[in-house]
């Protein structure tokens, strides 16, 4: 088998034992790592104790999404890395389905399998992520029904989640970025692999059954709105030109309006409105400025492409 599946783990007991198990009982077992983030929930003895042929890296403390992928990621001696949720149960043959995905296409530096929701898995979790020029980034066919996604096709990011990565496109693109702690630091990788001529894909042979929120708690909470909301700032920052974000400012203003009357009327606000504080001045900053995406005349018609697709995903966001 050419991957490694990398698990990133936060005080997730309850759901990675589940996830172990399924991956053990696939028709080929990959090798597996499983990195904590300095759980408090004993998970990290329960994997030395029930898995021990999976790799352990234990880390003292809560350092994000990013950190904890990229440590793993970096212990792999594979082609490919499947990176991984807790919260997760993987069917048989997912990870062959989404290396034969990656063979079919030279060009891909992701495939996303098919994310099915855990008590409900006739709905769709994710099939692949989109983002727009509204500065909204989305799960695609989120709550809709399986059968109406059962093609293979190009998407603008990958979700994280359970998505097989081109190990040697990081080497050209760089790593996870370790600002984003966690949240759209996959929309981020993508979009950056865009920009370098690089496709993200689906694969719906894939098929991967997500609890959602293993470690962060409900879909809408104070933590993740604050730390989306000033990622989604960032994300711009790092990846649009200044006349690109020129091009974009009427749909991103409007982006914008609308999450804040959205979070207002869920009662977060001003956890909302502190997160975009957040995200100007993490991007201003040193360390946001070190990590800005220089750029280049050579990739000028890839930009237009992602300008094109930002457009239309606006159009799709209504219908996904």
């Amino acid at each position: 088998m050419k991957t490694t599946v990398v698990i990133p783990n936060y005080n997730g007991r309850n759901y990675l034992q589940d996830c172990l198990t399924s991956l053990l009982e696939g028709s080929e077992v990959p090798a597996i790592i499983v990195v904590d983030n300095g759980s408090a929930d004993e998970s990290a003895a329960m994997v030395k104790e029930r898995f021990p042929m999976v790799k352990l890296i234990a880390l003292p403390e809560n350092r994000g999404f990013s950190v904890a992928v990229n440590i793993g990621i970096h212990e792999t001696g594979t082609e490919y890395v499947f990176l991984l949720n807790n919260d997760t149960v993987v069917l048989k043959d997912t990870i062959e389905e989404l290396e034969a995905a990656m063979e079919r296409h030279p060009k891909a530096f992701s495939v996303a399998a098919k994310m099915l929701q855990m008590k409900n898995p006739e709905l769709i979790d994710s099939a692949g992520d989109f983002y727009c020029a509204l500065g909204w980034a989305f799960a695609r066919g989120k709550d809709r029904k399986t059968e109406a996604f059962s093609k293979e096709t190009s998407v603008f990011s990958a979700c994280a989640g359970a998505a097989l990565y081109r190990k040697a496109v990081f080497e050209k693109i760089g790593d996870f970025d370790e600002n984003h702690f966690a949240y759209l630091e996959d929309i981020d990788v993508g979009y950056r692999a865009k920009i370098y001529g690089y496709r993200n894909y689906y694969a719906p042979a894939s098929v991967v059954l997500h609890a959602g929120s293993g470690s962060s708690g409900s879909r809408h909470n104070k933590f993740k709105v604050d730390l989306s909301s000033r990622n989604s700032i960032y994300l711009i920052y790092k990846n649009m030109p200044v006349l690109q974000v020129l091009l974009n400012l009427p749909f991103l203003l409007l982006g914008y309006l609308v999450k804040i009357l959205f979070f207002l009327k869920k009662g977060l606000g001003a956890d909302y409105m502190k997160g975009l504080g957040k995200g100007f001045r993490l991007a201003f900053s040193g360390k946001g400025r070190e990590h800005k995406v220089k750029f280049s005349m050579k990739h000028f018609g890839n930009y237009v492409i992602i300008q094109l697709q930002l457009w239309a995903n606006m159009f799709r966001r209504l219908w996904w």
